[in-house]
């Protein structure tokens, strides 16, 4: 869908810079998803391996951001392979709902969403687990995912952008009480960074 050179704003690597390729392509459909656009596989321009590498390169950011839509709708090992090989951290945000889990990733947030089962080949790579909290039941939901992961994962509860002034006092109180998670607030809106 797009390629650009900004700043992550959310979880872990917030605040780093960051070449963000956002793949077409998204079967999910969460209805407070911000890039409704990027659902349809086939509307957005083609590009090659070698020109997303090559841009990428072009910039002095040595992270990769692959996101979507749900860029696992991909095959990324091509992709992931050439970025690895051009000295670039690969990272990817997914639902993890794709049949198969392909790329080659250095980190990996998992944002699960209720409305579609994630494969569970994706738990064992989770760095990160991202629960986006729109209603106070999220909450809960939230923590049946942590039993799934590796013991040093991080655990992340973002409220969604439209909901933070009423889910963020929830979100505190939560963490407060189970301070293995943590908030994530998506700093790239508050700055207004493209």
């Amino acid at each position: 869908m797009e390629s650009f050179y900004t700043i992550q704003g959310e979880g872990k690597f917030q605040g780093h810079a960051a070449y963000f390729i956002r793949l077409g392509g998204c079967d999910v459909g969460c209805h407070w998803c911000d890039v409704k656009e990027s659902w349809p596989i086939d509307t957005h321009p083609i590009k090659t391996v070698k020109e997303l590498v090559e841009e990428a390169s072009a910039q002095p950011g040595k992270i990769v951001v692959i996101t979507g839509g749900e860029p696992l709708m991909h095959d990324l090992n091509p992709l992931t392979e050439a970025l690895h090989e051009a000295g670039f951290r690969t990272h990817i945000e997914t639902s993890g709902v794709a049949k198969e889990i392909t790329g080659v990733w250095d980190w990996v947030c998992f944002s699960p969403k209720k409305f579609k089962e994630p494969n569970s080949d994706i738990f064992p790579l989770v760095n990160e687990l991202k629960v986006i909290i729109y209603h106070p039941s999220d909450l809960s939901w939230a923590q049946t995912w942590t039993t799934h992961l590796p013991e040093n994962s991080l655990w992340l509860m973002q409220p969604e952008w439209s909901k933070q002034l009423d889910m963020n006092p929830l979100i505190v109180d939560f963490v407060k009480q189970s301070p293995r998670w943590q908030i994530s607030v998506q700093t790239h809106k508050f700055l207004q960074i493209p």
